[in-house]
């Protein structure tokens, strides 16, 4: 290794524990914090955020930069050394944009934001969150305004989560894909409905994670290298390979929050415990998108867990977690249960065909906030309208309405584009997996998940951050992004359930 690349590996080190202290404090502000804690939680990453942001954008990282790239000229585009300095050098040039006091200031402003929102959401009262998230959406503006933008101000916050996807890309998407969904909704509510009131039952919260846990452990979850928590907002946070926490939340009356809940978040968990060991403390040691990590949680989630293959698995074991509920029940009317679709209020419970729609209203909203062609204070009214048009029902309040989600209040801002794109990836890459991957579907029916779980991380987990999306699924599907392969899932399993559909 060239003394150079040395000399940046070390600093980058440095600068990737920085983060992961970040992740771990910011972690144990979802899970643990005594809410009196915030104030100083503020400072606190406020201050590390600083730090990271100025030792990475500082002159002697841009000129150990250069000269690393000169040793490793030559080297193959896939090698580890040669992506370092690709994927660094991207980072570095868009990092110089934002100064250090801007970066602070976002952190200080969405820690507030984030506690705001958890009062505003037990109350319902959007006015409590308002002042908060109108310092968020007026930071997010001058950090895209920073980066700089040719044809949409969205562009540059969309980027941050998905490199290379531009506004106007996914508005293609989404228009695409929208007649296909609402056609299939339309022809499902004239079918008869699943009758779901087997999850609606009265379900113990400790037996509900028990379960939950030892079914993400036969998934591969390795929980010597992690661990599991409640928070108000299920998420993952990857400090190392080594160490990856999932979180959830648990409803006793619906069985779906914390199930598929934890499902979902294992997916996130499995993809950060797959990263090669050596890509650690380089900035490499991620995953490649947003996009593609929610390709991996909604596959475990969906695809997977969802699957009538996976109950004949598992329908004796969750029988026996819960005899009173289930003992009885045929295993087709769960499977059933579990996949209705009906058009309802909350994203994170929502169904398959259903979902995308929840998120096409959301990157609707957040392109015109940005675009300031709608102001904070009319979010409420908006949000109710553009559920009424895409879905046919009406918020009661705006705790199931627009305050549902944390993203803003942690100015995630661009990032809910990407967990549609991730149900479109999810749905290519098991795709090829079942070409690669000879009798997949008889291994999950058996409970063996490992052949599913090597594929993975032989074609996408090991490379951390190496690739583009665009990349990865050229090299592993033979094609870049496409709606083809999640239209023909969703057609051919819920016309095993409702009939046949166009």
């Amino acid at each position: 290794m060239g003394q150079k690349l040395a000399a940046l590996k070390e600093r980058l080190g440095t600068i990737s524990d920085i983060n992961s202290s970040l992740a771990m404090i910011s972690w144990d502000q979802e899970t643990y914090m005594p809410p009196g804690a915030a104030k100083f939680r503020g400072y606190q990453l406020a201050t590390l955020g600083r730090l990271s942001h100025e030792l990475f954008t500082a002159d002697e990282t841009g000129t150990l930069l250069d000269a690393a790239a000169k040793e490793v000229k030559g080297l193959d585009y896939d090698s580890d050394d040669a992506s370092l300095i690709r994927i660094v050098k991207r980072d570095y040039e868009l990092a110089r944009k934002l100064p250090s006091s801007l970066v602070a200031e976002f952190a200080q402003v969405t820690t507030a934001a984030k506690e705001a929102w958890k009062e505003a959401y037990h109350t319902s009262k959007f006015s409590t969150f308002q002042p908060h998230l109108e310092k968020v959406l007026a930071l997010t503006i001058k950090k895209a305004e920073a980066y700089g933008y040719k044809d949409h101000i969205y562009d540059p916050l969309l980027d941050e989560y998905e490199p290379g996807m531009k506004t106007a890309h996914v508005s293609k998407i989404f228009s695409d894909l929208k007649p296909h969904l609402v056609s299939l909704v339309e022809q499902i509510s004239e079918r008869a409905p699943s009758d779901d009131s087997c999850i609606h039952l009265d379900f113990d919260e400790q037996a509900q994670l028990k379960f939950g846990n030892e079914t993400i452990a036969e998934f591969g979850f390795d929980f010597k290298r992690g661990r599991q928590d409640l928070s108000h907002h299920p998420f993952c946070s990857g400090f190392t390979s080594d160490d990856v926490r999932l979180t959830t939340r648990v409803e006793r009356d619906f069985l779906s929050p914390c199930l598929f809940g934890l499902f979902h978040e294992c997916g996130h968990g499995l993809y950060e415990q797959g990263v090669r060991e050596n890509l650690a403390r380089t900035l490499l040691a991620d995953g490649t998108s947003l996009g593609v990590h929610e390709s991996q949680s909604r596959m475990w989630e969906n695809i997977v867990g969802r699957s009538r293959g996976f109950w004949k698995f598992c329908y004796p074991k969750i029988q026996k977690a819960f005899p009173a509920q289930l003992k009885s029940l045929p295993m087709e009317t769960f499977y059933r249960a579990i996949n209705r679709v009906k058009p309802s209020l909350i994203r994170v419970e929502a169904d398959e065909v259903t979902y995308n729609l929840h998120i096409m209203l959301r990157f609707e909203l957040e392109t015109q906030m940005v675009s300031g062609k709608i102001a904070v204070k009319d979010l409420p009214k908006l949000w109710n309208a553009k559920v009424e048009e895409y879905l046919g029902i009406k918020p009661s309040n705006d705790t199931e309405g627009v305050l549902q989600d944390i993203h803003w209040s942690m100015g995630g801002i661009g990032y809910f584009s990407t967990y549609a794109l991730g149900n479109l990836m999810s749905a290519q890459l098991y795709e090829r997996a079942q070409k690669d991957i000879s009798g997949l579907g008889k291994q999950i029916e058996s409970g063996k998940f490992d052949g599913l779980l090597s594929w993975l991380r032989k074609k996408i987990h090991v490379h951390g951050r190496k690739f583009t999306a665009n990349e990865l699924l050229e090299r592993v599907t033979g094609e870049p992004l496409q709606s083809r392969s999640y239209l023909n899932y969703i057609k051919t399993k819920f016309s095993d359930i409702y009939g046949e559909l166009d």
